[in-house]
């Protein structure tokens, strides 16, 4: 159920638009929806995520509409979504696919294709530069020409698929047997959530979900709450090739595709120890959290693959493996919607409530005269 604010005294309404453009505009200055597509890489990949719709074009005009507000500008790419014809469905996506850029694992020092520490800033100091204040489009150019003519001689050509890292635990059979589950996933943009869910549903509304919620939860899952401590088995960041069915095509064949383009997303596989029971033996084996989001959402896949772990889990009490409550709170439209509708009017429940809260003192120091 998601709040909207609903129109009412319209002159107020039209000047309040006008002031807020105001806001925008007072210092004189414009930006373009190019610049933040260009410089706002973190913002746009954590918008599109929660917007649930891969366009950087898209995600940049609702940035700059929304005044670099995430929860405005989600809630605006969300309600443009809503308005799209669904044309196709493209062909599952294998993730073993992945072109890759940036690739780690906390598991393993040693990795078959190495660890690839790629663009992250994990590795610098968190100061302020105070040099970006001068910086000139001149010194940029110069620096990408030198860096970009020494990159392309240091890329190997072979760079880009490489196998996965889970599959090492999965050869010495240490990791939970799972059953394969090819049943067609529930769309809950387009179905209403019914409990208990589907993993699929989960995922989805998992990546979908607030970024700083799902963060907090998933640190909730680890400090305590969940008694849950994951290892990073591997973290990826890179590029999937987007494939549809051929549309005129009579029978469905592997040459009857048409490839559309590519998306970046992060995806993560954590890894938890178990302890089960075997023939009256304790036995340690991994089971597996999964997380994928669009971009370079790297804290956010961590923390969705922690909560994806603990809600297969649904037999301990706790609230981070309480399918309800964590689905139900991290989605950022209907968290947003809800507390912003407080700020509508609410005089007729307030003076019933003000009206009882007078008679019952009224009442009380009646009883205390007596």
């Amino acid at each position: 159920m998601g709040y909207v604010a609903v129109k009412g005294g319209t002159t107020a309404i039209e000047e309040s638009i006008k002031r807020l453009r105001y806001e925008r505009l007072k210092d004189g200055r414009v930006i373009e929806v190019e610049v933040i597509k260009s410089c706002m890489r973190g913002l746009i990949d954590r918008i599109m995520s929660e917007g649930s719709i891969y366009s950087r074009d898209l995600a940049a005009l609702a940035i700059k509409q929304a005044e670099g507000n995430p929860e405005e500008a989600t809630f605006l790419l969300r309600a443009y979504r809503s308005t799209l014809p669904r044309m196709h469905y493209s062909r599952p996506i294998a993730p073993k696919d992945m072109c890759v850029e940036r690739r780690i694992s906390s598991a393993f020092k040693d990795i078959p294709g190495g660890q690839i520490l790629g663009a992250a800033y994990d590795y610098v100091h968190r100061l302020l530069d105070f040099d970006l204040y001068n910086e000139s489009k001149r010194e940029i150019l110069q620096w990408l020409h030198l860096y970009t003519e020494t990159f392309s001689q240091e890329v190997p050509e072979d760079h880009g698929k490489l196998p996965k890292v889970i599959d090492l635990l999965r050869r010495e059979g240490l990791m939970t047997e799972t059953e394969r589950d090819d049943t067609e996933p529930q769309d809950v943009t387009r179905d209403n959530i019914r409990f208990p869910t589907r993993r699929s549903e989960r995922l989805q509304i998992l990546t979908r979900g607030e970024t700083g919620a799902v963060t907090a939860l998933g640190y909730a899952a680890i400090r305590g709450y969940g008694i849950v401590h994951p290892t990073v088995g591997e973290l990826r960041v890179g590029y999937l090739p987007v494939h549809l069915d051929y549309p005129m095509a009579n029978s469905q064949t592997e040459d009857d595709v048409i490839y559309i383009g590519e998306i970046q997303v992060t995806e993560v596989e954590t890894l938890v120890p178990e302890v089960r029971e075997e023939n009256g033996k304790a036995k340690i084996e991994f089971s597996i959290g999964y997380g994928i989001c669009y971009g370079q959402n790297e804290t956010k896949a961590i923390a969705m693959s922690v909560l994806d772990n603990c809600l297969e889990k649904s037999h301990i009490n706790s609230p981070v493996h309480d399918e309800e409550f964590v689905l139900m709170h991290i989605d950022c439209v209907e968290a947003t919607g809800f507390i912003s509708h407080l700020k509508l009017p609410h005089y007729v429940t307030f003076q019933s409530e003000l009206d009882s809260v007078r008679k019952t003192r009224e009442g009380k120091q009646h009883d205390e005269k007596i």
